[in-house]
């Protein structure tokens, strides 16, 4: 631990030196959060990328969120510190099958979360994250049938939302899916007047017991402006730095103690120093892929 300091300085000259910017998610580790210039949520991510103005972009998330962020700034060097820090969820649905599912509702449009691989996004017509899933839907003229690809509770979240039924694929995020309602009855035991808030990528049965359903930068916003002094958080737990930090005087519990996405977690400070001494590991998307991805990503941009 006592390293970490040393870390921290090298890696703020060795950013200064390349011009890089330091984008985080916020379920990476509390280290790195702390180490970013921009922490966020899938959606404030794409916005940031999409408007910086560094050389480098060091990118401390999952594959697909790079991947956005290369397909977004192609004149821009985007980094992942670990290459291997997959999702999934957006490995639960592949082109040849989102291209049979197309064939056999050729009039539908196919709305992909962007949890989702790049070559997903290309065959697909527009791209969503959480926070604007039901306003992208609502978009849709009501007459066209909806392909909703690849997260089936936030599918189903949108279509009790918008009053329209989708066709939902069969994915699902394993680290949403561990939180169970027995976790958030079991916590409202020991806390009766801590408010629940999930996030839409859990299951039905435990959406129906949240006081507040939303985004990850949803639920920042919600305890932030919310009077209640105790939150039982249904999401991964790594927001729990972020709560707490801009929170100290609240009570936060995480919903599961299942909620630690491996996969968020293979980033460390030691990675990020490499990444930006080395300029390892490059992000790189098709150009015809990018092309075609890039219009389904900023028509969702633009609705936000």
């Amino acid at each position: 631990m006592s390293a970490q300091p040393d870390f921290a300085v090298q890696i703020n000259r060795l950013k200064k030196e390349r011009q890089a910017v330091i984008l985080a998610h916020y379920y990476q580790r509390s280290e790195v959060q702390d180490i970013a210039d921009y922490v966020g949520d899938s959606l404030g991510l794409a916005q940031q990328a999409a408007r910086t103005e560094a050389r480098i972009i060091i990118f401390c998330g999952v594959h697909f969120m790079a991947e956005t962020a290369a397909i977004l700034c192609p004149d821009r060097q985007v980094l992942m510190p670990d290459p291997h820090a997959g999702c999934p969820l957006a490995n639960m649905v592949t082109v040849r099958e989102l291209e049979k599912k197309k064939k056999q509702y050729p009039d539908a449009v196919v709305v992909t979360y962007v949890n989702s691989p790049a070559d997903i996004k290309a065959i697909s017509d527009y791209c969503c994250t959480s926070s604007n899933a039901v306003k992208v839907v609502q978009s849709i003229p009501p007459d066209r049938p909806v392909i909703f690809v690849p997260d089936k509770s936030l599918g189903r979240y949108v279509e009790r939302e918008t009053g329209r039924q989708l066709i939902l694929w069969h994915g699902y995020c394993p680290t949403h899916h561990r939180i169970l309602a027995s976790d958030i009855k079991e916590k409202k035991k020991k806390y009766p007047n801590a408010r629940v808030t999930v996030h839409p990528e859990c299951t039905e049965d435990v959406i129906k017991l949240a006081d507040k359903v939303v985004s990850t930068s949803g639920i920042i916003k919600y305890v932030r402006e919310t009077d209640a002094r105790e939150f039982i958080i249904g999401t991964e737990m790594g927001i729990l730095h972020r709560l707490k930090k801009d929170n100290p005087d609240k009570l936060f519990l995480s919903a599961s103690r299942l909620t630690d996405c491996p996969n968020m977690k293979l980033i460390t400070l030691e990675k990020i120093l490499w990444s930006l001494e080395d300029l390892i590991y490059e992000i790189t998307v098709p150009p015809d892929i990018a092309a075609r991805a890039q219009g389904a990503i900023k028509r969702m941009l633009q609705l936000v």
